[in-house]
């Protein structure tokens, strides 16, 4: 399964797998030394270390081939050459120096996560540079976060392409909400061949969006959607997420 989702937006707990801090792996770093020098010896750590991240950035987000293609690398770092691109490397590099309050807010907000949904398996996540296309990138046991997406919404080059109401979403402090959510749709998407309407699909997002604020305990999410998921919970205490997210009735 891969779900890419742009800006628009068998375990039980106390096992011990609890105990484990979810850490942003640094592919990012690996990926910006490559594509900044050309250092053969970053390449061959993209392709060994991170094989699956690095065939999901190159063949489904960037979509510039396959990465068995003879001439992959070239156009790989041939994309990456503009100078656009280059400048949004640099200020990555820059703003996500120390991610620890990345870190601590991924690690807090899964093992809430883990509570509600017990056969849940934690997920890689990683950081990557993604060329502005998408934010989250869901594989079956990872999730990629594009930091170049995160840039803060004053960041002088989202204005050339993103209405303001987007760039509000494109911060800091939307990186673990919108991994949690895109991770959650994952595990419980729309049913495309039924649920068709905006309404229905509104009204999932709400759930999510709802089981999101409560595992990160902040109101990130104050949509009329959430609203009314907040009410039926309130009123319905011995619903489990599972259920909740499951019905589509409810």
């Amino acid at each position: 399964m891969l779900l890419c989702i742009g800006c628009e937006w068998h375990f039980k707990p106390g096992d011990e797998h609890l105990s484990e801090d979810v850490v942003l792996e640094r592919y990012d770093r690996i990926q910006t030394l490559y594509l900044t020098t050309g250092d053969r010896s970053a390449l061959q750590q993209l392709n060994t270390r991170y094989p699956e991240q690095t065939r999901m950035l190159i063949e489904d987000v960037l979509k510039i081939g396959q990465v068995n293609d003879p001439m992959i690398n070239s156009k790989f770092l041939h994309y990456y050459k503009d100078s656009v691109l280059q400048a949004i490397m640099i200020d990555v590099e820059k703003q996500f120096a120390d991610i620890s309050d990345i870190d601590r807010e991924l690690t807090s907000a899964f093992k809430e996560l883990q509570k509600l949904l017990p056969d849940m398996q934690l997920p890689l996540v990683y950081a990557q540079i993604g060329a502005l296309t998408q934010s989250i990138i869901v594989g079956d046991s990872t999730v990629g976060i594009s930091l170049d997406k995160y840039l803060g919404a004053d960041y002088p080059l989202y204005a050339k392409y993103y209405p303001e109401e987007q760039r509000r979403q494109m911060t800091r402090k939307m990186i673990v909400p919108d991994c949690i959510g895109f991770f959650i749709l994952s595990r419980f998407p729309m049913n495309e061949s039924v649920d068709t309407s905006m309404i229905m699909r509104h009204r999932h997002m709400g759930k999510i969006q709802w089981v999101v604020n409560r595992v990160t305990k902040k109101q990130t999410f104050t949509n009329e959607h959430v609203k009314a998921v907040d009410d039926y919970m309130r009123k319905h205490p011995k619903t489990s997420v599972p259920q909740l997210l499951e019905n589509k009735q409810i």
